[in-house]
């Protein structure tokens, strides 16, 4: 191991002539003797210029200035074998200079060089042109120049040449021509392999690590790694690293068995020999980082293969990889948690590094290593993914912090990953209310705005994961939060608009979130997605109804319907059909509007009974803010018609009945004539254009100064005013009741009723029926769906 490449050249036949020195000012002298018709002063220049260039890279440059290449590259090809060997010795010399090497690239050389490859030239030739060669091969050009031009089939037979330094220079060729790959397909094809193992056994370690470092790179290949192993390659790379004297190659072995490991018949082979084994116990035993490492990127790339983390599972890889965690080197810690999530994917692995492993990478998460960060929360959000047991045990090793803490880094990837530990952590009660005390919706609110993709993806999955909770949608509303998530609805990537739908379906459980994602413009963005037949996903639908479900104001102003769920609470306002593209205003912004002409806006809101003596006292301000939120209502008797919202257990005692549906006789008994008499009795049908409720209404516009009216001031309502509050009285006594718009300011409710007089098969009620009730007419008839008379009501 100790000898060295030769480096001296073989002296000149004594009969030939001395060697002429020079100096630099006489360089020039000695190049114009290059185009001398004499073989023996031609050899003689060429002699003097190979040591004058040997000198330094001085000295290159300054026959590169004189013009000694152009008269060099004439002459490598010259038929005296001297003076063909002398010339290509300079140009060896020469070309680790880099303008020199443009020069050359420039004269196009490689083809000449190549030529001078021929089994029966000298061996000083062959020496000379591969290091020429090997010093051009570093440019890209030059690299397909030597492909093109077929230099790679003398390169490798050259590696079985019987002197060293033509091998090291053949091989360092070959090592940088197989960073293209079709090279490394050509090489294959050439069966570099057997000689690439053959200079394994080299007694010069230069030619031994440049073999390893060409096997590395070709063995990425999956057909040279079959290769390899049919030539017994696996058992050289074996030997080296169970041998201490060859300890400086153990890096570069480790990492073509690395590539080997990730085909399943390769490591099955591995495995059988035992060699796996050894592998292993050679990395536990090891104290050099940079074989932990590569032990470990290795193991990570095998991984990816299903079957390969069977067997790495078999051989209780775990225990190694759990060991590198505590290896104090950044890289060899960053490398084992890759390795970690790459090996979760085999849910036995996954149960080994739960129990012993995560708190390891939760003590990672305080490194001061950013990388060693971002590797350890990654493996932590593998181990955790549907893993309830492992997150369990994330936050019995404390890692709830330090994971909270992980969101403010700097690198995307770490906050990814850290909400996505956090995310997994949520499905637990416990863990998320521990974790939401700690102010995670406002870290998050600050990571939608982030222009990662994979931190937007990830931070809105988040949300949707705590906001399940009210305290934290509120903590979302009030840092700011609804805005940027609104605002990623309009993402291009789908999963980011995917977990943003999920995000706002799940904020939008509760009114006061709904109406100001609705203010925010998400309701327009979701029904401009759901026209997409690309954009549309099941979260964007779930999201839009839950945006509606949770703002009935603006859902009965852009649906036109009410469904018997959609229960109407004290706030609701029916503001009219709102035509696509104009914007919903808020009752608050509507209250500041100056009185106009347009449609009055009904409003809902009926104070609690004890609340009633203070509404009356207050009733009397003049302000018609005042009247708006608290209109005067009269308890005293439910069918007084005193401009008063009625009373929910008047309601009850005036319309009774089933849950979801109501008995027809009883309804019919019990009176629907209740709203009917609040909003200035039964009309005649053909009287109709003489109830003058538009004058009414405006009255009380002009009463309040105001667009808006709270519907216990309407003494005389038409279709969509009694709609209205038959929607508000049934759904406060538990009657399921649908309201719909329709055209010209009419409106209707819906009713499933039961028919309690006939009765069907062995005394069974029949199913209930839907009826549309008339207010208007004949108040408390009921009209059954689709027919005349029904279609009449609503459309006549």
């Amino acid at each position: 191991m100790g000898k060295k490449v030769k480096k001296e050249v073989e002296p000149l036949p004594k009969d030939v002539f001395d060697p002429l020195l020079i100096e630099s000012k006489t360089a020039a002298t000695v190049v114009l003797m290059l185009s001398s018709p004499e073989e023996e002063v031609l050899a003689k220049a060429c002699d003097a210029l190979y040591k004058f260039a040997s000198k330094g890279d001085e000295n290159k440059v300054t026959l590169l200035g004189l013009g000694a290449v152009e008269h060099l590259y004439k002459l490598i090809s010259h038929e005296d074998p001297i003076v063909r060997r002398n010339a290509i010795m300079v140009f060896g010399i020469m070309a680790s200079n880099h303008d020199v090497k443009k020069l050359l690239r420039e004269l196009d050389v490689t083809n000449s060089l190549i030529s001078q490859l021929a089994p029966e030239e000298d061996v000083v030739i062959h020496e000379f042109a591969t290091l020429c060669l090997a010093h051009m091969a570093v440019e890209y050009t030059t690299k397909v120049q030597i492909f093109e031009q077929g230099g790679l089939e003398p390169l490798i037979r050259l590696l079985g040449s019987p002197d060293p330094d033509v091998k090291k220079n053949s091989v360092e060729c070959i090592y940088l021509l197989v960073q293209d790959f079709q090279s490394r397909a050509a090489v294959r094809a050439l069966n570099v392999i057997p000689p690439l193992l053959e200079l394994l056994k080299s007694e010069y370690p230069v030619i031994q690590l440049l073999a390893l470092k060409t096997l590395e790179v070709i063995s990425k290949d999956r057909e040279t790694r079959i290769i390899l192993g049919e030539n017994k390659g696996l058992d050289c790379l074996l030997k080296i690293l169970e041998t201490n004297e060859f300890s400086d190659l153990h890096v570069e072995a480790l990492a073509v068995l690395g590539n080997c490991l990730e085909d399943m018949h390769t490591l099955q082979l591995i495995q059988q020999t035992g060699g796996l084994k050894k592998l292993l116990s050679f990395v536990g035993v090891s104290a050099v980082p940079d074989i932990q490492k590569n032990a470990a990127k290795a193991i990570t790339k095998a991984a990816y293969d299903s079957e390969n983390r069977k067997i790495l599972n078999e051989e209780e890889v775990e225990k190694c990889l759990i060991n590198l965690l505590e290896i104090d080197n950044n890289e060899v810690k960053v490398a084992a948690s890759q390795a970690i999530s790459a090996m979760c994917e085999n849910l036995a692995s996954k149960r080994a590094f739960g129990l012993q492993g995560i708190p390891q990478l939760v003590q990672l998460l305080s490194s001061a290593n950013e990388e060693v960060k971002e590797a350890a929360v990654t493996a932590l959000a593998n181990l955790t993914a549907a893993s309830p047991s492992n997150a369990r045990a994330v936050a019995e090793a404390e890692g709830i912090e330090p994971l909270v803490n992980t969101l403010n880094t700097q690198r995307d990837g770490a906050v990814a990953n850290a909400a996505t530990v956090l995310t997994n952590l949520a499905m637990q009660e416990p863990f998320r209310i521990n974790i939401q005390s700690r102010g995670v919706m406002s870290v998050l609110a600050e990571l939608l705005r982030s222009t990662n993709s994979q931190v937007q993806s990830k931070a809105a999955f988040a949300v949707a994961a705590f906001g399940c909770d009210a305290d934290a949608r509120t903590e979302l509303r009030n840092a700011g939060g609804l805005q940027p998530l609104v605002e990623l609805l309009h993402s291009k990537n789908e999963e980011v608009q995917r977990n943003v739908c999920w995000a706002v379906m799940v904020c939008a459980s509760d009114e006061l979130t709904a109406v100001e994602l609705c203010r925010l413009g998400a309701l327009d963005i979701l029904e401009e997605i759901n026209l997409s037949t690309g954009r549309k996903n099941n979260f964007s639908e779930a999201a839009l109804q839950k945006l509606l479900d949770n703002n009935l104001s603006q859902k009965y102003s852009q649906m036109g319907y009410l469904s018997p769920s959609n229960i109407i609470t004290d706030g609701f306002y029916d503001y009219g059909q709102i035509k696509r593209g104009v914007k919903f205003l808020s009752l608050e912004e509507l209250s500041m509007q100056e009185l106009t002409d347009r449609r009055a806006i009904i409003f809902i809101n009926a104070k609690p009974q004890e609340d009633v003596l203070a509404v009356e006292e207050k009733a009397q301000d003049s302000s018609y803010e005042q009247t708006i939120l608290s209109p005067s209502i009269s308890r005293k008797s439910s069918r007084e018609k005193a401009g008063s919202m009625v009373s929910p257990m008047e309601e009850k005692q005036e319309l009774s009945g089933q849950r979801s549906s109501l008995s027809k006789s009883s309804t019919r008994e019990k009176g629907l004539r209740f709203v009917a008499d609040k909003m200035g009795g039964p009309i005649e049908r053909d009287k109709l254009h003489d109830f003058s409720w538009e004058l009414h209404i405006s009255e009380i516009e002009f009463e309040l100064k105001c667009n808006i009216v709270p519907i216990g001031k309407v003494k005389k309502g038409t279709f969509y005013h009694r709609a209205l509050l038959f929607k508000v009285i049934a759904d406060r006594i538990g009657i399921g009741c649908s309201l719909v718009r329709g055209k010209y300011n009419r409106a209707w409710n819906e009713v499933k009723l039961v028919d309690d007089s006939p009765q069907g098969i062995a005394g069974l009620l029949l199913p209930p029926q839907e009826y549309i009730v008339d207010l208007m007419f004949e108040p408390g008839f009921l009209m059954k769906q689709g027919s005349a008379e029904a279609d009449q009501y609503k459309h006549i």
